[in-house]
């Protein structure tokens, strides 16, 4: 039994197959950031104030610096395939859409990058 019907299918209507790769990768991200979320909301409850030494000290540490790269990464990509998916459906127009899925592209990209090198740089000591 086909859900397409047989015009459909001589004009090449129907799945394109493609979308189970973006609908994995947004589930795998957002199951990804709960513990990471997690690690987070603990890590900044663990310092008695929440001053630039202290937070400067929380990233210096090894595993907290991996943590929060993971996150970054993490969000950015999860952040792009969200906004992608509301540009594919609502940007109706050619044009707009490519231009609009290519500029978060980039904008996603160039934030993650921001991040994780101003984490890199925090970690290394050299924040001042």
């Amino acid at each position: 039994m086909r859900l397409v019907s047989p015009l459909n299918r001589v004009l090449g209507l129907g799945s394109a197959k493609t979308g189970v790769e973006h609908w994995w990768a947004q589930r795998l991200t957002a199951v990804a950031l709960i513990p990471l979320g997690l690690w987070f909301a603990v890590a900044l409850a663990g310092p008695d104030e929440l001053n630039y030494a202290a937070v400067v000290a929380l990233i210096q540490a090894p595993f907290n610096s991996v943590m929060l790269i993971l996150a970054l990464f993490s969000l950015s990509y999860h952040s792009h395939l969200g906004v992608q998916m509301v540009i594919e459906d609502y940007v109706h127009t050619p044009a707009i859409k490519i231009f609009s899925l290519v500029a978060a592209f980039f904008a996603h990209i160039a934030v993650a990058v921001a991040g994780i090198f101003a984490v890199l740089k925090v970690a290394f000591g050299a924040a001042a």
